[in-house]
């Protein structure tokens, strides 16, 4: 009987890390479609797509209004505006399937004296010229880990 328990348990986690897959290939093709604009002093407008490369720039026919140097941080601006939609909107669909890994067993759960998994943290990166102070100051530092988020339940959960 014990057998047949863990045989049902097993196809209810791989049902579910399926559905997770499917999920995933979803969000995979609709955040390819995703593109996002942005407009700085109403005379730049650049557009980017969700890997975060330029698509698009667009200038007013009054650009000439403007000096190179404000044209070139309006462009950078735009673009960064833009990014950071693309990083909203890509967020937003990835979070649905966050929520739902948190209801697939951890490892530990699964095997006996396994340790939890260290995950490094993400490093934002400088949004700094190539060549500015701030950029040239930083070093490498060493990597950040934390611990794998707890989630609520086990594989032998009832909630399973």
């Amino acid at each position: 009987m014990t057998n047949e328990h863990a045989k049902a348990q097993l196809a209810d986690i791989l049902e579910g890390v399926q559905a997770q897959m499917r999920a995933i290939a979803q969000v995979q093709q609709d955040r390819a479609r995703i593109v996002a604009s942005a407009t700085v002093r109403k005379r730049v407008t650049v557009s980017v797509n969700a890997d975060f490369k330029v698509i698009e720039t667009k200038f007013s026919s009054d650009i000439d209004d403007l000096t190179y140097p404000e044209i070139a941080r309006a462009v950078t601006e735009a673009a960064q505006q833009a990014c950071a939609e693309v990083a909203r909107q890509t967020a937003a669909m990835i979070s649905p399937i966050q929520d739902g890994h948190t209801r697939l067993p951890k490892i530990t759960d699964l095997v006996d004296d396994m340790p939890d998994l260290l995950v490094p943290q993400p490093v934002e990166a400088s949004l700094a010229p190539p060549n500015a102070p701030e950029r040239l100051e930083d070093s490498p530092a060493e990597p950040q880990y934390e611990a794998a988020p707890n989630r609520p339940g086990s594989a032998t959960d009832s909630s399973w």
